[in-house]
């Protein structure tokens, strides 16, 4: 009998205007053929998330919050990467889904109820997420990994290349406010600016501001997302090994 198809749901606002969301789909394609796993991902529209959502998540294995600011329904965004924040369940989120992970637990672990979207709020007093000096709409740049981070040992290297598409980055008056939390800042930029965190406290939780989906739009497999998959079948087969058991 073949595995379970792990359930990874995508959330974000689909389109294939944006070019991470047409990477997206090879990108999975690539990881499942490397874990030799089927991969079972469902788009929601964070329009079409309401009460219902805590239902609608709670059969997922991994939860990836995709770019594409700003979101249709942002409340529903952030409610969705505090579910897998809380739940345990394997999440990654990419460009978009690294600026709301930051407002998510800013708001809900720092007690910075106000922390905001500049995108999504430009009168908002005090935003978290700020546009950037520069641009880094189709740019590539390099990030530095923390030794002892998950990402640096994803990597296996100190310094990777990597490409965006965003205008969007954590707000650097904030960055101190991570240095002590369990979301670390743990991919930097040449100049020291967060590209990247991690949750230290949950079996698998990551955000970048690049979009390592991009590489399999040149034929590549990734090794976030790789990682990313593989924690997910991890968590698929102990949840179905569990229920096994009880049965």
């Amino acid at each position: 009998m073949s595995p379970t198809p792990v359930r990874i749901v995508l959330i974000g606002d689909r389109t294939d205007a944006v070019v991470a969301h047409r990477a997206i789909p090879l990108a999975l394609a690539r990881a499942a053929h490397d874990a030799e796993r089927a991969v079972d991902a469902q788009w929601l529209h964070t329009a079409s998330l309401g009460p219902e959502m805590a239902a609608r998540l709670a059969d997922a294995d991994g939860v990836w919050c995709v770019p594409g600011s700003p979101y249709a329904n942002m409340d529903a965004a952030l409610a969705a990467i505090g579910f897998a924040r809380r739940s345990g369940v394997p999440f990654l989120g990419t460009c978009a889904g690294f600026q709301h992970a930051l407002i998510e637990y800013a708001r809900s672990i720092l007690g910075l109820t106000d922390a905001e979207h500049a995108e999504s709020n430009p009168l908002a007093p005090r935003p978290l997420i700020t546009a950037l000096s520069c641009s880094l709409v189709e740019v590539e740049g390099r990030v530095h990994l923390a030794h002892g981070s998950r990402l640096r040992a994803i990597y296996g290297c100190d310094v990777a290349t990597e490409a965006y598409h965003c205008n969007y980055g954590l707000d650097p008056r904030h960055a101190e406010r991570f240095a002590h939390a369990t979301m670390r800042i743990t991919a930097r930029d040449d100049d020291g600016a967060a590209r990247g965190v991690e949750l230290i406290d949950h079996p698998f939780f990551i955000a970048t501001l690049f979009q390592p989906e991009r590489a399999a739009l040149v034929g590549r497999s990734h090794p976030v997302i790789g990682a990313f998959v593989d924690a997910v079948v991890a968590a698929s087969d102990r949840r179905h090994g569990a229920r096994a058991r009880v049965g």
